[in-house]
């Protein structure tokens, strides 16, 4: 869900950090697969390899990446079930 001012309201929250691949792509799936098509799952994740994996992880299983961010070594990741 989009709200006026394009601020991602997500539908459920994940909170990787701490945890090292393959950890966060497994956990992430896990999740994404709680949620209904449509709907927005935020990951946070500190694992250097969490950037590549995650968003090759979204390409191949068919999901979008809404919006990446990374502050300091903490990266989010807004990702919207498809299917």
């Amino acid at each position: 869900m989009l709200t006026l001012d394009s601020n991602i309201i997500p539908d459920a929250k994940l909170d990787c950090v701490g945890f090292y691949c393959p950890m966060p792509i497994a956990m992430t799936k896990e999740e994404i697969d709680k949620l209904e098509v449509g709907q927005v799952l935020k990951v946070e994740a500190d694992d250097p390899a969490a950037e590549e994996d995650i968003k090759r992880w979204a390409k191949r299983t068919g999901h979008e990446i809404l919006r990446f961010e990374k502050v300091g070594i903490i990266m989010t990741f807004f990702i919207k079930r498809m299917k």
